[in-house]
């Protein structure tokens, strides 16, 4: 038992090893008949051989390490505590959103362009993390390929501003309902997998969705991408210096005030607040419907929702459906926002990060899933000095948080129906 340990630590050393040159851009250069390792600091060599070092001996005591963080949560002096009644957790639930909602209102006014900037962009990951909620969360469908409804929804009005000089309110719907059709297409051929194999299909799916937008150039333009995706307008008015269009008057005018480019901003952020609360309270709407029932019975156990009569067909597909129908939202705010988009902007990292706030936050729960969204968002930009090992510290906060709390910061909690006994 001892020898496979130290077999199977020195193998996990190598490895962490191994993975070090691609991740940190280090090349074995020839200089005349000597080979030299190039592309990093003396201090970046003496961190990858203790990272090894620390992987070794982790996986030495591995048992003795994760004996003593399981009892971690014996340390919560709430640990023990009952579980708080159902109407008093939604009544609370309920005023913790709407604070946040009232909060976010002012938010713009209180802070700098860039931190107003950054919080359109924390709303767009929320209707994705609430939108993929849906389909992980509550349907229990693991997709990984998520972020090809979101293409779609950006793609669209893109390509319809382009072409068609369609404006951002008409193509807010066509985006959102082309990606749930795009969700309902991809629902059909995976209606019989489960699990690992799902993901794979999914997974491929994305990876197509991008492809697709890479190489088709005569119409997405390629890796080059579409820019001059047009701002969202109120009423005929825009938010620039000037008017791009016949018809419209510019917002500074109409109000007879100074031209600031913090309107645009302010009013990009309060059309992505006000889409989010939408979805939330939609989602939160189906959740409370048959359809939302549905989506729990057939991630708890399929075969036995089927046998009460649930079509497995008709579950999935609308899990999928609306999941996706909210990416196409998210995609078409963040078009506008960005102005720009490539294929760059949708690759398989985007799904990770998505998937991994629906994790982080408690699979189901619409109030975890905002606030994991808000810090996986917000504290990178904050810790912009360790900006290179970002991904390494986010990763290993995953693994301590599915360590410690597999559940989340906010599981979901069910609805629990207790029977008076009979005599």
């Amino acid at each position: 038992m001892a020898a496979n340990n130290l077999r199977h630590a020195l193998f996990c050393a190598i490895v962490t090893l191994i993975i070090s040159f691609p991740i940190l851009g280090l090349n074995l250069e020839a200089k005349g008949i000597n080979i030299t390792l190039t592309g990093a600091k003396t201090s970046t060599y003496v961190a990858i051989v203790l990272a090894a070092v620390v992987v070794f001996v982790f996986q030495i005591f591995r048992d003795s390490f994760m004996g003593v963080l399981g009892k971690l949560p014996n340390l919560n002096p709430l640990a023990g505590r009952e579980p708080m009644e159902q109407s008093k957790r939604v009544k609370l639930e309920s005023w913790i959103l709407t604070g946040i909602v009232i909060f976010a209102l002012f938010w713009p006014f209180l802070v700098s362009r860039g931190s107003v900037d950054l919080a359109t962009l924390v709303l767009i990951y929320i209707m994705l993390a609430l939108g993929l909620n849906v389909v992980v969360g509550l349907a229990g469908l693991l997709d990984l390929g998520y972020v090809a409804f979101y293409a779609v929804g950006a793609y669209t009005f893109a390509l319809l501003s382009q072409y068609t000089g369609i404006s951002f309110w008409m193509a807010l719907p066509i985006g959102a309902l082309l990606a749930g059709l795009t969700g309902m297409i991809l629902g059909f051929p995976v209606l019989r997998l489960r699990g690992d194999y799902l993901a794979i299909v999914t997974l491929g799916f994305g990876e197509i969705i991008r492809i697709l937008l890479n190489n088709w150039t005569t119409l997405t333009g390629g890796p080059n991408g579409i820019g001059g995706i047009p701002d969202p307008t109120l009423f005929g008015m825009e938010f620039g210096r000037r008017v791009k269009e016949e018809g419209n008057t510019s917002f500074h005018e109409t109000f007879g005030i100074a031209y600031a480019s913090e309107h645009k901003i302010i009013f990009l952020y309060l059309i992505a607040l006000v889409l989010a609360v939408i979805t939330a309270l939609i989602i939160r709407r189906f959740m409370r419907m048959p359809v939302g029932r549905a989506w729990e019975a057939l991630r708890e156990d399929e075969i036995a929702a089927r046998s009460l009569g649930l079509s497995r067909t008709a579950v999935k597909l609308s899990a999928f459906t609306i999941g996706a129908f909210f990416a196409g939202f998210a995609g078409t705010v963040f078009a506008s926002k960005q102005g720009f988009i490539s294929p760059e902007s949708f690759v398989f990292l985007e799904s990770a990060i998505i998937l991994a706030i629906v994790v982080l936050g408690g699979m189901g729960s619409q109030l975890g899933v905002i606030l994991a969204a808000i810090a996986v968002t917000i504290l990178p930009e904050l810790a912009r000095e360790f900006s290179e090992y970002r991904m390494l510290i986010f990763g290993a906060a995953m693994v301590l948080m599915m360590v410690w709390r597999p559940q989340g910061l906010l599981p979901m909690r069910r609805i629990h129906i207790k029977l008076n006994r009979q005599e």
